[in-house]
């Protein structure tokens, strides 16, 4: 990513956020949203290193359908739901979504194929396309991250868990994210992120991270630094003052 165009992200994202999306609400209760049909798929599609297997997901897709249902008719009520219960229903919600954007498109080499032919960097993409409904509310998976996610809840953990369908995305876990286990599987996702050589090389002297930290550094450091970050997962600690540097992300299908 350019000077240039890391701007136009920046710029990009800020509007997305400053902007938001108005969270759709319903009466629904938790106890209304099931997690358990997404679990069984993730556990018979995804494997132990994040990979999916895209083609039993779509022989599958009625079973997905049946959960992105179930998700379009209970939007969240942030009165009666606590913050644990809405953001794990928000990661499950942009997960799922997104595998199904893949599928309808499938076989694809890259998410990135999806949409206009013609794309402007940030605007026409698939996290654009208006696909998903939820409380009666049109949205796209930019209105769930940007708008939904990052507006509304303080921890930037969740970058460890939303996966975009990407080699450099953080691997897709085999289970479903779930209230009662959030903080110990976002836990878990930073360290299984920060020690995959795919996304993140760290030695004592100097860190390659993913660009995520680099085009997410605001959210991150709201918190602490990226080297404390680094830090806090990585099997190897970065020593002080050691260099820290991006890698290029990768942006074909991750596939089995």
């Amino acid at each position: 990513m350019n000077n240039l165009t890391k701007i136009i992200f920046g710029v990009f994202t800020v509007l997305l956020v400053a902007c938001g999306t108005t969270a759709p609400a319903s009466d629904s209760a938790p106890s209304d949203v099931s997690h358990d049909v997404w679990d069984k798929l993730l556990k018979k599609h995804v494997d132990n290193k994040g990979m999916v297997d895209y083609k039993g997901f779509k022989a599958d897709r009625a079973e997905l359908k049946k959960y992105l249902k179930q998700l379009s008719n209970n939007a969240p009520n942030p009165k009666t739901w606590s913050k644990d219960e809405q953001l794990a229903y928000w990661i499950n919600a942009y997960n799922a979504y997104t595998i199904d954007l893949v599928l309808e498109h499938y076989p694809i080499k890259s998410i990135k194929d999806i949409g206009s032919s013609i794309k402007i960097p940030f605007v026409n993409t698939p996290w654009d396309i208006k696909f998903i409904e939820i409380g009666g509310k049109k949205m796209d998976l930019n209105n769930i991250e940007h708008g939904i996610i990052r507006k509304q809840f303080d921890d930037p953990r969740y970058h460890f868990a939303l996966v975009c369908a990407a080699l450099s995305c953080p691997p897709l876990r085999d289970e479903a994210y779930t209230p009662k286990e959030l903080d110990k599987q976002l836990d878990d996702q930073g360290k299984s992120f920060l020690n995959n050589p795919r996304t993140n090389v760290v030695t004592k002297d100097k860190a390659s991270v993913s660009k995520i930290f680099d085009w997410y550094g605001g959210d991150f450091k709201k918190q602490m630094s990226i080297e404390k970050w680094i830090n806090k997962y990585a099997s190897t600690d970065l020593k002080e003052g050691g260099s820290v540097s991006y890698m290029e992300y990768k942006w074909p299908l991750n596939e089995q």
